[in-house]
């Protein structure tokens, strides 16, 4: 098993390479996200411990650049930091797991044999209508060859209308799988966020396939 330690802290990084490789692991260690990119991109490990603070890019612009590029090694990311947000933003921006500091030896080998255990990573798959295209794992959206920014229940709602493409959805399932069960608010916001969609991915293309179904809900039309 190779991993690669991402790590710019010289006491951290050696404890950590020292404690797996008397574990039996081939180490490899870099200091940079720049390095880290370069050495993910060019090489196959089994596993990535990615400290969040390193020299530019972070942490976080690291996981987000190896998925942009097909690279789907398990990733464990280490960080000084415990609040909610920064795990967030760690296991939106690709990391299959989170860990802070300080930590455990232990807790951190046993959360590298978890994550080489499990079946290679698949690629999500991209879903596709048309010529609108939008994956799940990088979080973007094309039109053809154009990036379309979308907000996150843009996002989200767009993820539920492609999934569906074809099929009539009404505003309650919307709700219910856009927002969730408690949201009280009313059903008009899916009318609000189907406007900004509208205005986003249709629009600017010369497009109607966003289309309402009278009395009914909203249907992503795969033959428009």
């Amino acid at each position: 098993m190779r991993v690669l330690v991402v790590e710019d802290d010289a006491a951290m990084a050696s404890m950590v390479v020292r404690g797996l490789r008397r574990a039996g692991y081939a180490v490899d260690t870099v200091g940079t996200g720049a390095d880290a990119v370069w050495s993910i991109v060019e090489n196959d490990f089994d596993a990535v411990i990615l400290d969040a603070m390193i020299p530019a890019p972070d942490g976080f612009e690291v996981c987000r650049r190896i998925r942009e590029r097909q690279r789907w090694v398990p990733v464990l990311m280490l960080t000084a930091r415990d609040g909610t947000d920064d795990k967030v933003r760690g296991l939106d921006a690709g990391a299959d797991d989170y860990l802070t500091k300080p930590f455990a030896f232990d807790e951190l080998l046993a959360r590298v044999r978890a994550l080489t255990r499990r079946e290679p990573a698949q690629r999500p798959v991209v879903l596709r209508v048309g010529d609108l295209a939008l994956d799940p794992a990088t979080r973007s959206v094309h039109r053809g060859t154009t990036p379309i920014p979308l907000s996150a229940k843009e996002f989200a709602l767009l993820h539920e209308l492609m999934r569906r493409a074809g099929e009539t959805l009404t505003r309650t399932y919307l709700i219910e799988h856009v927002w969730d069960v408690a949201y009280d608010g009313g059903s008009n916001v899916v009318d609000v966020y189907v406007r900004y969609l509208r205005d986003k991915v249709d629009r600017p293309f010369g497009r109607d396939t966003i289309r309402t179904i009278r009395g009914a809900g909203y249907l992503l039309d795969p033959e428009a």
